[in-house]
Order: structure tokens, then sequence, then C-alpha cells
């Protein structure tokens, strides 16, 4: 080393400390690069995506490239240091000790910290076009890292390890997936946004908690007279209709609205021509997943099911409607009797709320609504809420706080709770009452 020149010895020094610091640079970006992002660039016939993608499946060895790069050329840094040293300041301890504190400064700053920075926070920039470098790094290498990796694989067997398990760990989990929906920015629309998220919480959803309850749903009763029939289903608010047989536990069957119309018109409407009409119920079990059961209605080209409990009652009643509203929000058209969304009182701060809501209202639809935090893993409706927080059926003028929000009962009838006022102070007057 002595026999060189000084300006090639320190040409040589800075040129090592670069390329430490490219090894430096390339491992922090190679392991922070967005795995989702490069396959998108992979997919779009970027070659340097793809060179990069085939280097991070095989994460061992080119690890092992990286750091033996970085250690020999850091091992490198220090001896050619060490012989200017010598050369300009002889075997003298003091030099020698300074000179070692300057290198490693120089190490730490120039080949480690600051081309780690850039990397972390540019992955993408930096990983693509270093790929090009380190492919002939990885083979060049690949003796002594077959040796590396060889006692590494048996070290790691010893410790009841594996290599290769982490290759798995790039699956995202669903709460994964709803943090990277919610961070995506302005690189996704509200819209999509908000239908993603929503696919998402269908996962943990159940026909308990979309169905329109029984005393809400619009029905037939062929104990009544065939007056009463045809005017029902000449006013119908929907095209299909369940009849029952006196009660719920004797359901007889689906009725087509449109077709009994054609009954009138032919003057052929009597009891037996209604019967012929009627299509076998369709029953779904209490419990069954809200995204399972869209299959269902799918596979088996269903409109309509009725839920029942384990004893075979009916419980409610569910469409792929329901469903698909879960994903894109409310449809326009609505029965008149629908259950009231509620109207605001007067004028309130940003994240007060004061407004009246029919108690037959589900939960996940108030807080959907009003941004709010009610409980789902107990009742499905405002008013079973209501009734299992008091124990009691409550008299007009009752309230509840839960939560951040007061329930204060408006009209009970019925042994529930027809309409309550929902109650909830804003952010300024959370501010001066603290």
């Amino acid at each position: 080393m002595s026999d060189l020149p000084l300006w090639l010895q320190i040409v040589l020094l800075l040129f090592l400390l670069a390329l430490s610091g490219f090894f430096s640079i390339s491992e922090t970006s190679m392991m922070a690069i967005n795995r989702y992002r490069l396959q998108a660039r992979v997919q779009q016939g970027s070659r340097a995506a793809a060179l990069t993608k085939k280097l991070l499946s095989q994460t061992d060895r080119l690890l092992s490239t990286l750091l033996l790069g970085n250690n020999i050329l850091n091992t490198a840094i220090t001896a050619v240091v060490t012989s200017l040293t010598i050369q300009w300041y002889g075997n003298s301890e003091m030099a020698l000790g300074i000179a070692t504190a300057v290198v490693a400064f120089a190490i730490i700053i120039f080949a480690e910290i600051t081309p780690k920075v850039i990397g972390a926070a540019h992955p993408e920039k930096v990983a693509l076009p270093a790929s090009f470098l380190l492919t002939p790094f990885m083979k060049l290498f690949s003796p002594a890292v077959w040796l590396i990796n060889l006692f590494v694989a048996r070290l790691m067997k010893s410790l009841g390890l594996s290599a290769t398990a982490g290759n798995d760990n790039n699956a995202l989990n669903m709460e994964e997936l709803r943090s990277m929906v919610l961070e995506s920015g302005h690189f996704l629309p509200q819209k999509p946004k908000s239908i993603l998220l929503n696919l998402i919480e269908l996962e943990d959803l159940t026909v308990d908690d979309i169905m329109t309850p029984r005393s809400k749903m619009e029905f037939l009763n062929n104990t009544h007279s065939l007056e009463v029939l045809s005017h029902q289903i000449s006013t119908a608010h929907h095209n299909k209709l369940p009849i029952i047989k006196g009660d719920w536990r004797d359901v007889a069957g689906i009725l087509h609205v449109r077709s009994a119309l054609s009954l009138f018109m032919a003057q052929e409407f009597d009891e037996e021509n209604l019967q012929k009409m009627l299509t076998p119920a369709y029953f779904i079990p209490t419990g069954t997943s809200a995204l399972q059961q869209l299959n269902f209605f799918q596979e088996n080209r269903e409109r309509l099911g009725l839920v029942v409990d384990e004893y075979g009652e009916v419980m409610g009643l569910v469409t792929p409607e329901d469903i698909l509203e879960q994903l894109i929000g409310e449809f326009i058209s609505r029965a008149p009797y629908s259950e009231h969304l509620g109207h605001k009182e007067g004028e309130t701060e940003p994240g007060a709320l004061n407004v009246i809501v029919d108690g037959s209202l589900p939960l996940r639809k108030l807080n959907r609504l009003f941004q709010l935090d009610l409980p789902l893993d107990g009742p499905k409706t405002l008013n079973g809420l209501v009734l299992e927080h008091l124990q009691e059926i409550p008299e007009a003028g009752t309230s509840v706080k839960i939560g951040d929000v007061v329930i204060e009962v408006v009209q009970s009838a019925d042994k529930s709770v027809k309409t309550a006022r929902l109650h909830k102070v804003g952010s300024k007057a959370k501010a001066r009452n603290q």
C-alpha cells in the first residue's frame, strides 16, 4: 500500500467509503421498499422493478451479499487509513488513535447513517437503480455467500428457526388492510375508499346486523278475507311478500306481487289461485355471515330470505339489496313507513349532535350516519340498547348516557322506545368544561 502514490491512496479511500455507503443505502432501501407498489411497477413492465423483486425473493443471499460487501469495505477503509497514518507519522500511538477515531466517525456518518436515512426516505428511487449493480455483486460473492449461509442455516436450525418463515409475512390481515385504506390519502377518492372500508367491515357482519326486524316487515296473513288481502296486495310497497298461516310459526310461502296483480286483471283472484302463485320461503339461520349470505343469494338465485333462530322462529327478513347497502350506502327508494332517520333540532357546534330518531334504527346505521361510537356487541337497535341499560320499559323523558351520547326517550309505547333524542356535546363545549 505504501508503494502507491499519496493521491492514489486518498482516491482509493474515498472510493471505498462511497462503495460502503452504496451497500448501506441499498440494504435499507431494499428492506423498506413497498412490496405492493413494487408489484404494480412489475406489472407495468419495469425491468428495474422486476430485477428488484427477484433480488428480494432471495433475501438471505441479498442480505449476505450486502453485509459481506459492507464489512469487507469498512475493513479495507481502516487498513488504508492505518497505512496513510504510518506513512505520515510513523508508529505513533497517538496518531494511530486519532486516525482510528476519525475513520470510525467517517464510516458512521458517510457510510452508515446518512446513506441509510436516505435509503429509508426514498426506498423506491434508490432500490430500483441499485438492483442493476447488486446483481453482479451477488454473482461475484456467491461462493462466499453460499459458505456463510450454510453456517447461518445450521445455526438457525439449532435455534429452531426457519430462514424462510418471514417470506409469508407480506400478506395483510384485515386490520392492516383497513389501515392501508385509511392512510391512502388523496390517492384514493372518498367514495371508493368508503366502499373498501365497508367491504372490510362486511367480514364481521351477520344477517342479524342488517335484517329488517319482523315488527317492520310487510307481510300477508292468509286467514284474512280476500278483500283485505286484495287491498294489501294492491297497495304493497314491495314486490315480494311473505304469507303466513295465522302466525309466524307457519310460513305458507312468498308471493310475487306483480304476478298476483294479473289475477285481478283476469278476475281470477281467489284462495286457490293465490296458493298456486306462492313460492317456497328461503330461510337463513341467524348468525350467518353477511358476505357469505350474499354469495348464497347469488348461487341460489334468491332475492329474499327469512332469518330464523335455532327454534325456527322468524326473526326478520334480509335481501341482497340490504347487504349491498352496507357497501355503497342507502338506496333512494324506500317504503313510506321505513324507519325515520332523524331530524336535527337547532344549531349545533362542530362535533355536537341534537337529533330525534326512530327507536328501531340499527345502531350500526346510527354510528355511520352521525359518526357515533355506540356499542355493537350487544343489542342491534337503539331500542334494544336503551332497554338493556335501563333493565325496564322507560317512560318519556327518561335519559341514559352511553359513552359520550345522551339518549333521551321521547316516546315509548307497546313495550318499546318509539322515538329518542340523541344529544352529544361539541368540541368547543368540551374545551370550556375542561
